[in-house]
């Protein structure tokens, strides 16, 4: 690795101290000859004017095979509070672990060498890891208040994958890709040693360990307007996003994916204030009245019993999906539990409703039955399932 530049940020140009900057931004960049000196002259120039914390730039070179080490270097001895870096090899996610890793800074950060990212959003971004309210800041381009020029085969692709993260892993971040992202750097020490991936997915896989742990993320509406010259192959990527994200479901499903934070961990707020509950209240209840429009609609065909069972089973599945992922907020419900509920309220309503029909009960007593019995599989359900998190 080669190394150029000061260690030291500052403030503006007339402050040279070799002091640890409060913020730390890394440019990955592969190949970016062209665009790489006006994009860093740019946000220097922003930096030194508009920025209230002290600052460094980081142009993190991935292995190009064109003159962009030559122009990141002479920038590193041109403008101060620049520094570069030559790495062997390409790989976003390597490029962020080794300048990261290698940073003084209170709060390490990255962005993309075109800036599609409106530069005004950087403060906004970092504010809240200096205030310490946050552990992790990312720009959203599906916030609301974001605005967002992009192609539409690309928004559709980032919908998609934002919504398999939520399907699949529990994840409540809106943009997991965007680039656009400030960690604070005793957070980033104890995630980075986690992280697998030194492609692509690292962004994602960063924020999926954060969250698994109870760190606090932060999003901020971006202006963001696409580069058209982008080099990134959005099919492999894809592939490789998808591949990642699978990786960490198995992960978290074993159990995995917990990281010894210290005196950093949040102590989390007991019971969320009544949140888990209410989640679990309403999903109840929308899984009761499917259930029961099920069994009204059943009934003369099937029977009183059988509709009950194809009820029942109708909506075991996805209700138990919706609690695991709204209520307990897992990537993966214990499904040996939720069979051992499901064949419990099965039997429970099926007897109830071979008792009122053997006393000769007519639809009213049905329906208290079912509404009784199923009450009381809400609370087994609760404490076996929804309870466990």
């Amino acid at each position: 690795m080669q190394d150029v530049g000061p260690l030291g940020g500052h403030r503006s140009l007339d402050d040279p101290g070799l002091v640890a900057p409060v913020l730390d931004v890394a440019l990955p960049v592969y190949n970016e000859e062209r665009p790489l000196e006006a994009s860093v002259r740019l946000l220097h120039d922003y930096l030194s004017v508009n920025f209230p914390f002290t600052w460094r730039i980081t142009i993190v070179d991935n292995g190009s095979t064109d003159g962009t080490w030559f122009r990141a270097a002479q920038l590193a001895r041109d403008l101060t509070g620049v520094r570069a870096i030559h790495l062997d090899r390409k790989g976003r996610g390597f490029a962020l672990r080794r300048a990261w890793s290698a940073s003084d800074a209170t709060i390490v950060a990255y962005m993309d060498i075109d800036l599609s990212t409106e530069l005004d959003a950087l403060l906004p971004l970092v504010a809240p890891l200096v205030s310490g309210h946050s552990d992790v800041a990312i720009g959203s381009r599906l916030s609301p208040g974001s605005h967002v020029a992009r192609h539409p085969k690309r928004e559709l692709i980032s919908r998609g994958y934002n919504l398999m993260l939520r399907t699949l892993l529990a994840s409540r971040i809106r943009d997991a890709q965007c680039g656009f992202k400030a960690v604070r750097a005793d957070v980033a020490q104890c995630l980075l040693p986690e992280i697998e991936d030194e492609a692509w997915f690292f962004d994602t896989e960063l924020l999926l360990l954060a969250e698994r742990n109870g760190l606090r993320i932060h999003e901020v509406p971006v202006d963001w307007i696409d580069d058209t010259d982008s080099r990134v192959h959005v099919t492999q990527t894809a592939i490789d996003d998808l591949r990642g994200t699978l990786r960490m479901f198995r992960r978290f499903a074993s159990g995995k994916g917990r990281v010894n934070l210290g005196t950093l961990e949040r102590p989390g707020i007991a019971d969320d204030f009544g949140r888990h509950y209410v989640s679990f209240g309403l999903i109840g209840a929308a899984s009761t009245a499917i259930s029961l429009a099920l069994f009204l609609l059943l009934r003369i065909p099937l029977g009183a019993v059988a509709a009950n069972a194809v009820a029942v089973t109708a909506t075991f599945v996805a209700n138990t999906w919706a609690h695991a992922r709204y209520s307990a907020r897992i990537a993966r419900p214990n499904w040996l539990r939720a069979f051992a509920v499901y064949a419990g309220s099965l039997a429970l309503t099926s007897g109830a409703l071979v008792v009122v029909d053997v006393l000769g009960g007519g639809l009213a007593a049905q329906l208290v039955a079912l509404i009784v019995t199923w009450s009381i599989a809400t609370v087994a359900r609760f404490v076996l399932i929804g309870n466990a998190r």
